[in-house]
């Protein structure tokens, strides 16, 4: 099972606004540019994200995750709304017990979005591949896309490109390639 993420952030590393909000992102991304998204969401068949992230994800018109399996990690959210019965799931971790269970039923790509789930995964070194966009804006404070570390975590650059000449987007391997 590959494990992936795939998210933006500010130049000065943040995913939302502090009150959660992500317009400043939704401002940024150039109209009708999904800056590698659809390519990336090709190969996933299931996706974990926290609950902050699926709150805002209830935001959105429709659901965007139709034929993934979706499921959200939270201890503090009580039920799956009844209108995403079938399309959501509720998990109460831990990540590594997540992680295990869907490489036993068959996972082949792993999708992990929102920022404590994303720190929770790679803490546990469970993350095979980084892809992170950096929109030129500085917020100065916010949610942040990373946290501490147990132990520094390498990563080796895989590639860069500028999207509409002002988003910078880096994929980076997590794991030590072969030799």
């Amino acid at each position: 099972m590959k494990t992936s993420i795939f998210i933006a952030a500010s130049l000065d590393g943040y995913i939302a606004r502090s009150d959660g909000r992500i317009d400043w992102l939704i401002a940024a991304t150039p109209p009708g540019d999904e800056h590698g998204y659809n390519e990336f969401i090709a190969d996933i068949d299931t996706i974990v994200m926290g609950r902050k992230t699926f709150e805002t994800v209830l935001g959105f018109d429709g659901w965007p995750y139709e034929g993934k399996r979706v499921i959200v990690l939270s201890q503090s959210l009580a039920a799956i709304p009844d209108r995403l019965a079938g399309k959501a799931e509720l998990h109460r971790g831990p990540v590594l017990q997540l992680h295990a269970e869907l490489i036993t039923v068959g996972c082949k790509g792993l999708y992990v979005d929102g920022g404590q789930t994303v720190q929770s995964f790679l803490r546990e070194g469970l993350v095979d591949e980084l892809t992170l966009t950096h929109i030129p804006i500085l917020l100065g404070a916010g949610t942040p896309l990373f946290g501490a570390l147990p132990h520094d975590l390498p990563l080796w650059h895989q590639r860069t490109r500028v999207i509409a000449d002002s988003l910078v987007q880096s994929t980076y391997s997590c794991r030590k390639p072969a030799t």
